[in-house]
């Protein structure tokens, strides 16, 4: 016998429970409600429900490789380990056949998408980033190519002296194919002018991310969090990504980021817990109502813990990575391969009762032909 909703949400969720139930959107006080009960399980049933609504037992994954082309970056901010500095990652930006070398690092892999971003790296000229996709397309013919943050957009328009519109339209004619998230962390004043002042504040990513529609140029969302963010400012985040989503309808997918201590000027915070990162891909998918897609970035909060999301409102798992240099291993900023395989993620979905779908990073569903055994050769 079904277990009743009641039983699993209890009385002081069961209000939320029908909201989600009548597919009516949460309010402010909803999200902070869910944020803040010990009941974990019952928010993630209620996630879990939506999750399935929308796309079943599919989880989604993609072919992709990841290429971080410099980690010079002249706006420090307190959260980062990536760019390089004093103890820290050596300096590098990488010259296009850099880039090809890469590219041809996994030529045997079946890569659709190709994700690019990098620090702000003033010494970059404008041409530099046309030619980096141009490069991408010539060595990786028909991949999507998916790069730079709205920060990066920005400073390419600098380096260009041409506005953002401008900008992105060269982007797109050189082969961009969509924006990922990032460049904003959180939506909080509070949160930009104490760890990433030098950055673009929530104003200007949103007119980065408005130009980007009008182009008809699809983009993902973020939400870093587990740094200095309150839950009232996580939940004004989802709040402010839901109103430009009805405003633009152009974003495809939210990722929540859990923040990584290690090796940033905030050393002292304690790194997110399994509660934290369940809770934030639950969350998001409750709050999210206009969002066809909650991504569960296996590199930020664990292979174990994706696979938990994807019974949290997460429908999809991300990809192969390969190599990943926003964040390291405590200690070492040498190991960089992050990788899984498609029979890794294949398993990984399939272990926990999913359906792994492959996907393109437009969500159209790929399907292979499977590979035939090979015929042993006769003997004698």
């Amino acid at each position: 016998m079904p277990v009743a909703p009641e039983r699993i949400v209890g009385q002081d969720l069961i209000d939320i429970y029908r909201k989600v139930d009548a597919g009516q959107r949460l309010s402010f006080e909803d999200g902070m409600r869910l944020y803040q009960t010990p009941n974990l399980t019952g928010v993630g049933y209620m996630a879990n429900l939506v999750r399935e609504r929308r796309h079943g037992k599919k989880t989604y994954f993609v072919a992709n490789q990841h290429i971080n082309y410099t980690n010079i970056c002249n706006k420090f901010c307190k959260f980062c380990s990536f760019y390089a500095k004093k103890g820290g990652p050596e300096p590098y930006e990488m010259s296009l056949d850099t880039v090809r070398e890469r590219l041809s690092w996994h030529r045997d892999v079946d890569i659709t998408e190709v994700h690019m971003v990098g620090g702000i790296n003033p010494r970059l000229p404008y041409q530099y980033y046309l030619d980096l996709i141009k490069t991408v397309k010539e060595v990786r013919p028909g991949v999507h190519v998916k790069a730079f943050t709205a920060v990066e957009i920005t400073e390419i328009a600098r380096q260009g002296k041409c506005t953002v519109e401008q900008a992105l339209a060269d982007l797109i004619e050189a082969g961009l194919d969509s924006l990922p998230g990032g460049g904003i962390e959180i939506l909080s004043d509070r949160v930009h002018q104490e760890l990433f002042g030098k950055k673009l504040n929530g104003d200007e990513w949103k007119e980065v991310a408005r130009a980007a529609a009008k182009l008809g140029l699809r983009q993902y969302a973020t939400m870093l969090y587990g740094h200095i963010e309150t839950l009232e400012e996580r939940v004004s985040h989802l709040i402010q990504l839901r109103e430009l989503q009805d405003e633009t309808q152009n974003f495809l997918t939210m990722t929540p980021l859990a923040f990584h201590p290690e090796k940033t000027e905030l050393e002292h915070i304690a790194t997110p817990t399994g509660d934290m990162d369940l809770r934030g891909i639950a969350v998001t998918r409750l709050m999210l109502d206009n969002f066809e897609h909650v991504k569960s970035f296996w590199i930020m909060n664990t292979a174990p813990i994706t696979q938990q999301a994807l019974w949290y409102g997460a429908d999809d798992a991300d990809g192969f990575v390969h190599e990943y240099e926003i964040t390291y291993n405590e200690g070492d900023f040498g190991n960089k391969k992050q990788v899984l395989t498609r029979s890794n993620m294949v398993k990984l979905i399939e272990e926990v009762d999913r359906i792994p779908i492959e996907r393109d990073s437009l969500y159209e569903e790929i399907k292979r032909e499977p590979k035939k055994p090979l015929i042993p050769l006769a003997v004698g």
